[in-house]
């Protein structure tokens, strides 16, 4: 066998969003402002993966408005709807979609008013990038005149929403039922580079694609896919977490090897827009999803190069080396045994 081989390999995954097995739910309330602006409140947790930039794109959407004008208010859970955790790749699809709802519900109060003011159908009324107008006329106006139209006339335009996601226990003996409302699916494909002499793997490109519903924000979800593969590979190649009888044994951060910017390769993402059929927004999401077929794909590309396969995360060069050995051995008995 050569010293450095190269190898591809593939890996295919499905995910349940939401709560599971149980029935998920959110709430919002959006209000349009003085001045066209509007203020979302939701009881949301930015954790790091942009879901209030998310929220301010689907909100501003929605209302005919720019993303900037857009405040997402305090999430105190005493002040604001319930959102419950962030987790389970929920986010865009439960919160997400309540804004979605409860911006509609506001922008129907404003619609209904601006109609009469103009003697219009409230269907032909359209609005974008902070100006509304009917449909078909050239009755035309700011927002911020709208607003101030519809408070004049005694109305808030004021909206609330709520989205849920409905899923069922499962059978305790055949495991029957329906867990969760959406599901993510996606395939990845890994190009690893093996040294036979040392063991060491370096993974040169990766190439995913998921999808992921509606895509609300494209560079959000290419950052979150982008991000899952970093775990994944960590997972599959350096991360030696150990566990006995319920308790971390791993001695601590100076011999657990993560991931650095040298070890990440180049990454490839396909977007599939495969509208959600049962959410306002056709959204569901990529949180968690893109970490799933990362170290199946890297594994399976190990085995392609090397004709080893590796068993156990995370695939160090001492244990590529040992499968290599007995690989070598087997391939020796069966050569004498012919």
């Amino acid at each position: 066998m050569e010293r450095i081989v190269r190898g591809r390999g593939v890996a295919a995954s499905w995910y349940g969003i939401a709560r599971t097995a149980t029935i998920d739910r959110a709430g919002a309330w959006v209000e349009i402002d003085d001045g066209g602006t509007a203020k979302v409140v939701t009881g949301v947790t930015e954790i790091g993966e942009g879901i209030l930039t998310v929220l301010a794109q689907i909100a501003a959407e929605e209302l005919g408005i720019k993303p900037e004008q857009v405040t997402i208010g305090d999430n105190d859970t005493a002040r604001a709807p319930e959102a419950a955790h962030a987790g389970a790749t929920r986010q865009t699809y439960m919160i997400g979609n309540s804004v979605a709802l409860a911006s509609r519900d506001a922008r129907t109060k404003l619609d209904r008013e601006i109609a009469d003011h103009w003697n219009v159908k409230p269907e032909d009324i359209r609005a974008f990038d902070g100006e509304i107008w009917a449909e078909g006329s050239n009755l035309r106006m700011s927002m911020e005149e709208a607003v101030d139209i519809c408070k004049k006339r005694g109305v808030v335009p004021v909206g609330s929403g709520s989205f849920t996601a409905h899923g069922t226990g499962l059978d305790p003996v055949d495991g029957s039922g329906s867990p969760w409302q959406a599901y993510v699916f996606g395939c990845q494909v890994a190009e690893v580079e093996v040294d036979t002499v040392t063991g060491e793997v370096q993974v040169l490109g990766m190439w995913a694609a998921h999808d992921i519903g509606r895509v609300i924000n494209p560079r959000g979800v290419e950052g979150q896919i982008e991000g899952g593969i970093v775990q994944g590979l960590g997972q599959a190649l350096m991360e030696d977490y150990r566990l006995e009888n319920g308790h971390t044994t791993t001695h601590g951060f100076a011999k657990y090897i993560l991931p650095t910017s040298l070890d990440i390769p180049e990454i490839t993402s396909i977007l599939v827009e495969d509208h959600d059929p049962r959410s306002p927004l056709g959204a569901k999401g990529i949180g968690e999803p893109a970490l799933v077929p990362t170290a199946p794909a890297i594994l399976n590309a190990i085995h392609d190069a090397t004709g080893v396969r590796i068993r156990s995360l995370p695939a160090t060069p001492e244990k590529i080396l040992a499968a290599l050995a007995e690989k070598r051995a087997r391939d020796g008995v069966r050569e004498a045994a012919e």
